[in-house]
């Protein structure tokens, strides 16, 4: 665990991310993304979709991850033709994504135990998300996380996605809380940008998705190798 860089104030709430922070979806964001392709008529030989090409793609939101996924399969047919029009794809990934939510996607070590630790200490939990609302109820609930939240908010619940602050300015709107008393736990600049610009504190998780790139070269107060490490601070 590396400590914080400056000392956090007394604490009201947290707000905490999903996917890369709380649960590891890699395997269900290939999955359903392959599905596409294979509805799409994309050969296998022309592109798959794998941990190590998606990954950098995830976190703001499944509209820009499909429109990169489908600028790659252009790419790798050398922009002969479209594989498909933007609205169809997404349907098509979402139609798949509902059907395997959760199936190939797995609770981080530590998540649980963390989220039991915060609550401990008095904190309200939120959990927010750049993944449409409906999926990650459904993921929550299958992981068994639901219970934890005082509320969720999904991309599709405000008129903007993070890095944007509104989402977590509504977030702490909803908690009752103000944002300088209201932890941001994510796992990616998106995460922490959101919570600069909502003036929120934040910690990010070292282990989760960062668009490819380290995590530790974004600007956060501290980095956590496990929820767990929490515990260990002066709230």
């Amino acid at each position: 665990m590396t400590g914080a860089k400056t000392r956090q104030p007394p604490l009201d709430a947290a707000i905490i991310d999903l996917d890369g922070t709380m649960v590891h979806t890699m395997g269900d964001f290939v999955v359903a993304i392959n599905l596409m392709l294979d509805e799409l008529g994309v050969g296998h030989e022309v592109f798959r979709a794998n941990a190590a090409n998606i990954e950098p793609l995830v976190g703001r939101g499944s509209e820009n991850l499909i429109k990169q996924v489908l600028a790659l399969v252009d790419r790798a047919q050398a922009a002969k033709y479209h594989v498909a029009k933007f609205d169809w794809a997404l349907a098509s990934y979402q139609r798949h994504y509902r059907a395997i939510n959760g199936l190939h996607a797995t609770v981080y070590p530590g998540v649980v135990a963390g989220l039991q630790q915060l609550q401990a200490q008095g904190l309200r939990l939120a959990c927010l998300t750049n993944k449409p609302a409906a999926f990650a109820h459904a993921l929550l609930k299958a992981k068994q996380l639901d219970g934890f939240f005082d509320v969720m908010f999904g991309g599709d619940s405000f008129e903007r996605k993070k890095p944007d602050p509104l989402p977590l300015i509504k977030t702490c709107q909803a908690l009752g809380t103000s944002p300088h008393r209201t932890l941001m736990i994510g796992d990616s600049s998106n995460d922490a940008m959101a919570a600069r610009a909502a003036g929120c504190p934040v910690w990010l998780v070292t282990y989760g998705y960062n668009h490819g790139q380290p995590v530790r070269c974004v600007d956060a107060d501290g980095y956590l190798d496990s929820l767990t490490d929490l515990l260990l601070q002066d709230f």
